[in-house]
């Protein structure tokens, strides 16, 4: 799926290194530059590629998800705003599936930067009465920096929802994550880890509510570690799927689990609140560090 993603034909080249063009139903931005591929969807500001020069591509994306409007992109960063989970409808909010405008580009020898802007209109009041300007800001190199800004007067939940690519769950850990979380997966139950390492045996899906400020995936079979540095944020989501929920996901093949974890930088405990003058903002970092 990610080499598909830059032998599409280009529809536009914008800059030397940025040009659009189009999976499926979806317009795609796609960034080819010397140090660092990467492709970011219109629809969700959704980041589906980042891969450093000489690396194997670091984000998930599911060979099975729809490239329709409005239809979720099953992989890669998901911008879940303004809640998290099914705190409303649709579940993980309305920007990832609403069209953003890429309002910004820039791009010199070492780095790429866009930025695109998504704006409350009749459609988004139906379903949240606010008033706000998101601005979803990516800066690509050897690293990558994503940045979720938010305007206007109001509270959200909100989640980078981000999947990385694994050669093997079985022998992937992630640290870092300290020591409170919410299983989900056991109805909402409070419990602590001694060691803020999570496994994923079968399904995972945690919330840790005391995190370090970076966590790092172990990735064994892959020989790598991704290293995931958490800003803004009041907790990290960790999510694996396991056996029996990927069989049951349309938009996941039957053995999804496998290659993937979901490490999130996020706001569910406590809201990102924006007022006035002062923004909400949440933001990730991404590096890649090969192992022996």
């Amino acid at each position: 799926m990610n080499e598909k993603l830059f032998s599409l034909p280009v529809i536009e080249q914008i800059t030397p290194y940025i040009s659009q063009r189009k999976m499926g139903e979806l317009p795609v931005v796609t960034i080819v530059h010397p140090k660092v591929r990467a492709a970011v969807t219109l629809q969700g500001a959704q980041l589906v590629a980042w891969q450093p020069s000489g690396e194997k591509p670091v984000i998930w994306l599911s060979e099975k998800t729809a490239w329709t409007p409005g239809k979720a992109i099953r992989g890669g960063v998901p911008i879940c705003w303004p809640w998290f989970g099914p705190a409303g409808e649709p579940a993980h909010g309305f920007a990832r599936t609403l069209p953003w405008t890429l309002s910004a580009h820039d791009e010199n020898e070492e780095s790429v930067v866009l930025t695109l802007t998504l704006k409350s209109n009749e459609q988004t009041k139906k379903l949240w009465p606010h008033d706000f300007t998101l601005f979803a800001r990516f800066r690509f190199s050897d690293r990558c920096d994503i940045e979720l800004e938010a305007h206007g007067d109001f509270e959200a939940t909100a989640a980078l929802h981000s999947y990385f690519a694994v050669e093997d769950i079985a022998g992937v850990e992630v640290s870092g994550l300290g020591s409170g979380f919410i299983d989900k997966v056991n109805d909402g139950a409070v419990n602590t880890s001694a060691t803020g390492k999570q496994t994923y045996p079968d399904r995972i899906d945690r919330i840790y509510t005391q995190p370090e400020d970076c966590s790092v995936i172990t990735d064994t079979a892959g020989k790598r570690t991704i290293e995931i540095y958490h800003h803004y944020h009041s907790d990290v989501v960790t999510w694996n799927p396991g056996p029996e929920l990927s069989c049951s996901m349309g938009d996941m093949a039957n053995e999804g689990f496998k290659t993937m974890v979901c490490v999130e930088t996020a706001h569910v405990s406590s809201p990102m609140v924006s007022a006035g003058e002062s923004p909400a903002r949440l933001a990730t970092t991404f590096r890649v560090r090969k192992t022996a």
